[in-house]
């Protein structure tokens, strides 16, 4: 049994495990461990505990335990010294190294193992001691070399390995290593690089500038090069002369010996038990190296393998979640009449940190566009998974014709019932460029900023709902419509919080700065959302954004003339309150003048006309007429052959007025037959 927890029954363990130490071991502050590596299981007795300043309940049995005892460039410096004492058949080892007590200090401990190996040569049990050495090493400084030296280079290490921690990439790993304070650190004046691919190594970084060799950007493992020998052999080559370095690989040597090199040292890069590069450290004025030197450039190796391989996997999960994200968004913009379209995505800087942020331009009828921006929560691939069936479902609702707030309505609906926690925050704007008519709908997310044709921006304040899941969970489905005008020239711009959002600042702030950016910004639309993805990559945004930018054309917005449809579906009021809010701008900025408000009213009583007496939809239509004179016409379509029948107003006033209230305020009108329905028109002249 092992202090502080058992052994697993699972796991067989030698007759004579664990050994049984001399008791005056511990009367000499020494302890003693069995490591079994097939298990994996280190037995410590007490004594060894009390070198780690570790209590017996403490320790479950695993080497694992004592990391946090063990600060991370002496466990690299360790772990390195016995991976190739095993692997180099060597029988033993010690080393120095400290450990950090509980009250925060470091003490010098001293270890020292025995390897046993089976008859084909393989470890499986190691014996060994550990022991408190400051005393030793306080009174023995000089004798055990730790000078000012010594301190130097395990603060190298140190600081090294504090820097590769920040590392995201391998293009970071390298600035660390070659930048000139990495290769001031380190003694060395220049620094090649090398990674596995394929069976050949790619010569990621070339050393001192200019230093390129011809033909070594790709290498073959099994060529006579320093970087294919670690790699094959997994264990470091240090060159201590040029003379040496000449000898052993002339054929490198012939181009690279007007760097005047004098030692070099090659090291592998291993990653769990394989290689993924190599790394090679170049010097001048430099006489071979001492022992220490090897050990300090081994553990480094060992630290740089580490960050190489985290930064490696985090790329590949990059790559993943983008190309998930890219996928479920769409592939192209359609062309929009009367307007121009810029859209943007910009993941995430690294690993599966990517999320649900998205863009859509969906046509609808009658020459109108729905505009979509929006955001899933989380930054994971499921944040992404449900955005693209989100976005899916929204532009289906949109296309059926359903008004912006109800399309918003069975979106949340959908995402409540769609088996996931998340909630997305939204912004839908169905816009008319005919007319310049929005109808913008909010669900949580930020408003959009409108940029003016002389360039000034502001924020358009639309009353908005909650974040659609979260709306259909708490039964808080309205989602109000706010319409506003789109001038000829002018900008609509959405985004996600990816583009505000700023370190130590509040969302308001980032607003302001953004509206700044948009003010000073090019011109040309497309330059513009290029501009604001660079002012994210300038300030090191760490999340993902959307973009989506709508101008309205000056070129085909001629004044008098325009064209406005709207689908109303049957038993939705919102739907109907949407296209009287459309009529009332279209008309007005058509230039209907005194005759807009009979316009609406009788715009308004086709539609209701339209929805009590049929089954289906209405379909309003607005346009305007120029010969042989400037005319606005109304048309409303319904599914229903039966055609309409002028009659007195019932009891009540209102009933049966319809036609007589068109037949007044219309200067025309008329029926027509649609297919199987019909259309219902007046026409109203225009100064």
């Amino acid at each position: 049994m092992c202090h502080g927890g058992p052994v697993p029954t699972t796991v067989s363990l030698p007759d004579d495990w664990p050994a049984h130490p001399d008791r005056s071991l511990s009367l000499n502050r020494m302890g003693s461990f069995d490591w079994d590596l097939v298990a994996g299981v280190m037995h410590m007795d007490e004594a060894a505990l009390d070198v780690f300043d570790t209590l017996p309940q403490e320790y479950d049995g695993r080497p694992e335990s004592l990391a946090q005892r063990v600060p991370h460039a002496e466990s690299a410096r360790l772990d390195a010294l016995v991976s190739s004492t095993l692997k180099g058949g060597d029988d033993s080892y010690g080393a120095y190294f400290r450990i950090r007590c509980r009250d925060g200090r470091l003490r010098w401990t001293h270890t020292q193992g025995r390897v046993m190996r089976d008859r084909d040569g393989r470890p499986y049990r190691i014996i060994g001691i550990v022991r408190d050495a400051t005393e030793e090493l306080t009174h023995s400084a000089e004798r055990l070399g730790l000078d000012e030296e010594r301190r130097r280079q395990t603060s190298v290490v140190e600081s090294t390995t504090a820097a590769l921690a920040h590392a995201r990439t391998v293009r970071d790993v390298i600035d660390v290593i070659g930048d000139a304070h990495g290769l001031e650190r380190l003694g060395s004046m220049g620094m090649v690089m090398g990674l596995v691919e394929a069976g050949r190594i790619h010569l990621v970084a070339e050393g001192p500038e200019g230093s390129f060799v011809p033909g070594t950007r790709y290498t073959r493992i099994e060529e006579n090069y320093p970087m294919s020998e670690v790699v094959r052999s997994l264990q470091p080559r240090f060159l201590d002369s040029a003379r040496e370095f000449a000898e052993d690989y002339p054929g490198l040597w012939q181009k690279i010996s007007y760097m005047d090199i004098s030692a070099a040292a090659y090291l592998p890069l291993i990653a769990q038990a394989r290689p993924i590069g190599a790394i090679g450290l170049l010097y001048q004025d430099k006489d071979g190296f001492t022992q220490d030197e090897r050990n300090l450039l081994v553990a480094l190796g060992s630290s740089i393998a580490q960050s190489l391989q985290r930064a490696m996997l985090l790329e590949q999960e990059h790559d993943l979640a983008e190309g998930l994200q890219q996928a479920m968004l769409p592939r192209r913009i359609p062309a929009v009449d009367g307007g121009e379209i810029a859209v943007r995505y910009r993941s995430a800087r690294m690993g599966q940190d990517i999320g649900g942020d998205w863009y859509d331009v969906i046509p609808l009828p009658g020459g109108r566009v729905g505009a979509v921006i929006g955001d899933v929560q989380g930054h994971d691939t499921h944040a992404a998974a449900v955005m693209g069936q989100l976005r899916i479902v929204l532009r289906a609702y949109a296309a059926e014709g359903h008004s912006p707030g109800t399309v918003m309505a069975r979106a949340s609906v959908f995402l409540h019932e769609l088996d996931t926690d998340r909630f997305a925050t939204c912004t839908y704007v169905e816009a008319d460029l005919a007319t310049g008519v929005l109808q913008v709908v909010r669900a949580g997310h930020i408003d959009p900023l409108l940029r003016t044709r002389d360039g000034d921006c502001r924020q358009l304040s639309a009353e908005g709902g909650m974040p659609l899941g979260l709306s259909a969970e708490f039964g808080r489905l309205e989602y109000p419509v706010t319409t506003v005008e789109l001038d000829p020239g002018e900008t609509l711009l959405m985004c996600t919080d990816g583009l505000v959002e700023h370190p130590g600042a509040d969302l308001d702030d980032g607003v302001r700065l953004l509206g700044d950016l948009v003010r000073s910004g090019p011109t040309d639309l497309q330059q513009l959302a290029d501009r604001l993805c660079e002012a994210i990559d300038e300030r090191g945004g760490d999340d993902d954004m959307a973009l989506l930018l709508l101008r309205r054309r000056v070129e085909e917005t001629a004044q008098g003339g325009g064209r406005l449809q709207q689908h109303v579906a049957p038993g939705d009021p919102e739907a109907l309150v949407a296209a009287r809010h459309m009529i009332g701008a279209a008309v007005r900025a058509w230039g209907a003048g005194e005759r807009a408000d009979e316009i609406e009213l009788i715009a308004d009583e086709l539609i209701v006309n339209a929805l009590m007496h049929t089954d289906g939809p209405a379909i309003v239509t607005l346009r305007v007429l120029t010969a042989p004179e400037r005319r606005l016409r109304v048309e409303v379509e319904d599914r229903s052959s039966a055609l309409p029948r002028r009659r007195e107003a019932g009891d009540s006033g209102v009933s049966g007025r319809g036609l007589m209230l068109v037949d007044r305020l219309a200067d025309a009108w008329g029926v027509e037959s649609r297919g199987s329905g019909k259309c219902v028109w007046c026409e109203f002249q225009m100064d």
